[in-house]
């Protein structure tokens, strides 16, 4: 449901209220009542999607996260992912190994015939072409040593930065944020950006969190147990806890990922009616879920949450039976809220590496709205004071003149407007800047008309000759600035970046006002007069002729 307020201070008082309402137990809410700004545009225009220009965090406000990815991270789970692939190729190959675990970012692999040894290292080839292999002898055994190849790893770091750009895109659409902007700043960084969003707590926890899904099997070893609860954990084994603080024994393999999840929904368990996460995994999640719940009948099976580089177990189930069909149910001490912020992690996806907000802004609306305030006084105020002078100083030329600097200004907004450009306070300084560089092509226009009457030309002569003879001078002045926007838009970042967006838009515009429409008005005005004697352009100086 949404509630349309007319301005911020009424909807704060109005998610106050609603909370408190709808939400009577803070530690137990049933509802979200999340605040956002949405477009006031009449619905005949939406229809024929005629949008708002989008508005940037400053002059909207909103929220701004700058984020870290640990490279090392990913690495570490590339080689976890491989341990376990390896592994499976071995036993489908049913090539005997004596052990197998993974040493920092490589997987060790040892075995007692060389025979075997040969083998592993056949397939593992074959299977793993990223994988970049070695032999290592030792006392009583061998090893086979898998690592990454630079050029691999390369990727995967790559691969990791652009994976965690999607699943942010993909929260932020499950927050329902309009017009957001999540971009690559560096090798290793991401910006994010939510105009309009001033719940800032949910969107950062949202945002913020790196929550995972994993299904392990539990450890059923009483002695396994007793040694894990008196400080010992046996090797290939986790002790965690569950929700309640009981500890958990949980076999360090992960079974199933939430990789294979395709859809996650918040609802209740059928049976007690408690909050829970319906999940429903793809193709091969269903299979390898059937085959381990179907080996494993009788055992218990750990669904963990992984957040913040914490697990937890949800819940451990007895497997009573073999199930199929890819329909998985979590529940297990969770509140409503939980369910839901579980459902959307799970629905986004996990993050292939750990992100870390190493900065935050936040810009409130009536900031914004000042901003706006003042930038677009700047423009309105500069435009006046211009148009104010070039028409005193070029009478009506310089009224010709303001004309042309009016659509050059429309065509500016409507051409931002319709590339869905985002507007920025740096955007609205550049549309400033964009007036007096318009201007300054039609003084040099109006220049050289002066200065082809002062050498005695008539005046149509001397308009066409104006008009043809600064397009050089316009273009090539033009053509130096653009080049210089051209290279604050590739190489820059953020305000920079929309800086350079309107400036260079500005430039094309003003150069087609400046010359076309000016030219137009022109003709229109002075082309149908056959015989004409003046040009109403000021005052124009003439040399004296030589005794």
């Amino acid at each position: 449901m949404n509630a349309r307020l007319g301005d911020p201070d009424t909807q704060l008082k109005a998610r106050d209220a609603l909370q408190a309402k709808l939400n009577p137990d803070p530690k137990n809410e049933s509802y979200i009542v999340a605040l956002n700004l949405l477009s006031t545009s009449p619905h005949a225009l939406s229809w024929i999607h005629a949008f708002p220009m989008f508005l940037g965090l400053d002059l909207r406000g909103g929220v701004h996260f700058l984020e870290q990815v640990d490279m090392k991270a990913a690495l570490d789970k590339a080689a976890d992912r491989y341990l376990t692939d390896i592994r499976s190729l071995l036993r489908e190959k049913r090539i005997l190994y004596a052990g197998i675990a993974r040493e920092g970012q490589t997987v060790a692999v040892r075995f007692r015939d060389p025979a075997e040894r040969a083998r592993a290292y056949q397939e593992i080839s074959n299977s793993f072409p990223d994988l970049q292999l070695r032999e290592v002898e030792g006392a009583g055994d061998s090893r086979l040593v898998a690592g990454l190849k630079p050029e691999a790893q390369k990727r995967i770091q790559e691969g990791a930065v652009q994976q965690n750009i999607t699943i942010l895109r993909n929260r932020v659409n499950e927050l329902g944020v309009a017009e957001p902007i999540i971009q690559q700043q560096g090798a290793d960084r991401v910006v994010v950006q939510l105009p309009g969003v001033q719940d800032t707590a949910r969107a950062k926890d949202i945002i913020g969190r790196q929550a995972t899904l994993e299904i392990r099997m539990v450890d059923e070893d009483p002695n396994a147990q007793q040694q894990a609860i008196a400080g010992q954990v046996p090797l290939g084994d986790d002790l965690l806890n569950d929700r309640g603080g009981a500890p958990i024994l949980v076999k360090r393999q992960v079974v199933l990922t939430g990789d294979r999840i395709n859809d996650a929904q918040p609802g209740f368990e059928s049976r007690n009616n408690e909050p829970a996460v319906h999940v429903n995994l793809d193709g091969s999640g269903a299979r390898i879920f059937k085959e381990v719940t179907r080996e494993n009948v009788g055992k218990r099976m750990a669904i963990v949450l992984v957040e913040k580089g914490k697990a937890e177990v949800i819940t451990a189930p007895v497997i009573r039976e073999e199930i199929g069909g890819g329909k998985v149910q979590i529940s297990g001490r969770m509140n409503t809220r939980e369910s839901n912020d579980i459902a959307l992690l799970m629905r986004a996806g996990a993050l292939a590496a750990p992100m870390e907000i190493i900065e935050e802004r936040t810009v409130g609306p009536s900031l914004g709205k000042e901003n706006i305030d003042k930038g677009f006084n700047s423009v309105k105020y500069g435009f006046i004071v211009l148009a104010a002078f070039i028409c005193v100083y070029y009478l009506l030329m310089g009224v010709i003149s303001t004309i042309s600097l009016a659509v050059n200004l429309l065509l500016l907004v409507a051409i931002l407007s319709m590339l869905q450009a985002t507007l920025t306070l740096p955007g609205i300084a550049a549309v400033a800047l964009t007036l007096g560089m318009a201007i300054d092509a039609n003084v040099l226009i109006n220049e050289r008309i002066r200065e082809e009457l002062r050498w005695g030309d008539t005046p149509h002569a001397a308009i066409q000759a104006g008009y043809e003879r600064a397009w050089n001078t316009i273009l090539d002045s033009n053509v130096t600035t653009l080049i210089a926007g051209i290279a604050l838009l590739i190489f820059g970042t953020g305000p920079v970046r929309g800086f350079a967006v309107v400036h260079c838009l500005g430039i094309m515009t003003s150069m087609f006002s400046a010359v076309f429409v000016s030219r137009g008005l022109v003709a229109i005005i002075y082309g149908g007069r056959k015989k004409l004697d003046k040009i109403s352009i000021g005052q124009v100086w003439k040399p004296t002729p030589a005794a």
